[in-house]
């Protein structure tokens, strides 16, 4: 739906500095489309990059009203509210974006292209596009993407939103410079909102979620390389998608991802994360489920270090590769390469 020509503004209210901005962020650090503002009435007037340490030079503003200056053709929500449901304030914003002329790229579960008032607003050529939507066509998972001979990449974590995405992003860049034929697989809305192929995983029903990623992998099995976006932790008890992950992809290689310093789970704090060398072991143990299926070796290892200096980021990286023996680096601060070497050799 999105188009080269089209501009964005996005939705990120109290979103800049917080876990729920996640998709905003990652919009503005990844996008290929022009960012043309941000609205956020708690920075409104500041500066972007000081506040994200992601290059970028677009305004901040109050609302949809003042971003209207900028001529975005387009609304994204950066914002993920608890629940994915849509605040009474936010829907009104949505719909000044609508009598402007703007398009809608939706990531919250709430859908809106049926919201008849909403669909009411839509300028002529304009749309609404519902990200998270089950794909048609599913069916249950076969192991089919064993038999690939391509090289399938599934970052796991030890929590949810520790950086797997960014990781795997990071990662397919690294592989394209250096000419290999690599691609990126979203499984969650901010991945499809970069334009990358992929499905939405928490809108797929748990039946068929294998199945899905399994589809996916195989519509890519003439890329050398597929880097498939990781979601959930094995380790958090409110995760459903990992497991769905390993079967569906059937990964040749793991990179595991983790926030330096972090001990439980973030949401459930009385769940504590065990050592890394014991989340290898598990990660490689169920992969292989007995040898089921192939052995499959978490071979490095991704720190989020974006809550430390220099310094310490450092230091736990050293740290974390002394304790796990394996190549060890933070892609976004450091560059992918080393973790990428550690696939390709």
């Amino acid at each position: 739906m999105l188009k080269a020509e089209d501009q964005v503004a996005i939705l990120l209210h109290e979103g800049l500095q917080s876990s729920k901005g996640k998709t905003g962020l990652s919009l503005l650090r990844y996008s290929e489309l022009p960012i043309v503002a941000v609205i956020d009435a708690q920075f409104a007037g500041q500066n972007l990059q000081e506040i994200t340490g992601i290059a970028s030079q677009a305004p901040i503003v109050a609302s949809v009203e003042e971003a209207i200056a900028y001529q975005p053709t387009v609304l994204s929500i950066g914002i993920a509210p608890s629940g994915g449901a849509l605040p009474d304030a936010w829907r009104q914003e949505i719909r000044q974006a609508l009598q402007a002329g703007w398009s809608i790229v939706n990531g919250l579960h709430t859908p809106m292209s049926a919201d008849r008032e909403l669909a009411n607003l839509l300028h002529e050529n304009r749309w609404i596009w519902d990200v998270r939507r089950e794909p048609e066509g599913l069916s249950v998972g076969t192991g089919a993407a064993r038999k690939l001979n391509n090289r399938r990449v599934l970052t796991v974590g030890t929590d949810m939103s520790v950086g797997k995405m960014s990781a795997s992003l990071e990662l397919n860049k690294a592989a394209k410079a250096r000419g290999m034929r690599s691609t990126f697989l979203a499984t969650g809305q901010t991945g499809l909102m970069l334009g990358h192929d992929g499905v939405a995983l928490d809108a797929v029903r748990v039946d068929f979620a294998a199945g899905a990623i399994e589809q996916l992998v195989l519509r890519h099995a003439e890329a050398e390389i597929v880097w498939v976006e990781g979601q959930g932790s094995l380790m958090n008890p409110a995760s459903t998608a990992t497991l769905p992950l390993l079967r569906g992809s059937q990964p040749t290689h793991l990179i595991l991802v983790h926030r330096a310093g972090q001990t439980s789970i973030y949401n459930v704090p009385d769940v504590p994360i065990p050592p890394l060398p014991k989340v290898i072991q598990v990660y490689e143990t169920v992969a292989a489920a007995g040898g089921a299926f192939a052995e499959t070796k978490v071979c490095a290892i991704a720190l989020n270090t974006h809550h430390l200096s220099l310094s310490e980021a450092k230091a736990a990286i050293e740290q974390a590769q002394a304790e796990t023996g394996l190549p060890c680096t933070d892609v976004i601060r450091f560059g992918a390469e080393g973790l990428l070497e550690a696939i390709v050799s």
